[in-house]
């Protein structure tokens, strides 16, 4: 039986800047140090996220942006796509699941992460975010059926774009998972690009992603890891 070609090319679909570094770092540190081109696509311009009443949404649009350009050189991203749409707000519309169809045949991964779209209802102190949900919906949506038919969105292929199959789909923070990937090599800078969103997280925050990798990996025979829930695309 052929052997099915190396993934060279990955992508991250999420909602705002720092879910990545959450959810998934780990892997696309490794993915990187090996040689793939990684994207982040953010859905959302992180206007929202502070408690501090002298900040301002433009401001802080500005600060969270060069967090996760930051967080990128840290981890080796090919690029950082910012969509733009407003944090708080997100819905799975039809233009939201355009432009991320638009990101998937522009950059044509291999394998793509998303969100989850289902409310966390196993967790006793998170309930989910909603703009998590509606990325997650919207990315799902994108990568099948919409990025891989010709006869969807044909504005794109005018374009140049076009239609392209995503090889795996792997969804983070879900309540099953079925992959487990060893980021033993790659928690420290997993852990670095947590640290660039200064904005949100304190030192303990970082050390409670740790502990959640630590934990992760340990039925695993593994001293971190990363879960998904994955699906090969046929």
């Amino acid at each position: 039986m052929d052997q099915p070609e190396p993934y060279t090319r990955g992508m991250v679909v999420i909602a705002h800047a720092d879910d990545a570094e959450f959810g998934c770092s780990g892997t696309v540190a490794k993915w990187c140090k090996q040689g793939m081109e990684v994207v982040y696509v953010l859905c959302t311009d992180g206007s929202k996220g502070s408690a501090d009443p002298e900040m301002t949404s433009r401001k802080l649009v500005e600060i969270r942006r060069q967090e996760q350009i930051d967080a990128g050189k840290v981890l080796g991203l090919k690029d950082v796509v910012f969509l733009g749409y407003e944090d708080a707000m997100l819905q799975p519309t039809l233009d939201v699941r355009r432009d991320i169809v638009k990101e998937i045949r522009r950059h044509k991964p291999d394998v793509l992460i998303c969100q989850s779209p289902l409310r966390a209802m196993h967790l006793k102190n998170y309930i989910g975010h909603p703009d998590h949900l509606a990325a997650g919906e919207a990315t799902m949506s994108a990568v099948f059926p919409s990025a891989r038919d010709r006869l969807t969105f044909p504005e794109l292929l005018t374009q140049g774009l076009e239609p392209h199959k995503v090889r795996e789909l792997m969804i983070m923070g879900a309540e099953e998972p079925d992959k487990w990937i060893d980021v033993s090599d790659t928690i420290d800078i997993a852990m670095e690009a947590v640290r660039a969103h200064k904005s949100q997280i304190k030192e303990d925050t970082v050390e409670r992603v740790r502990e959640h990798r630590r934990q992760a990996g340990i039925h695993h025979g593994m001293g971190y890891a990363e879960s998904f829930k994955h699906f090969h695309l046929r």
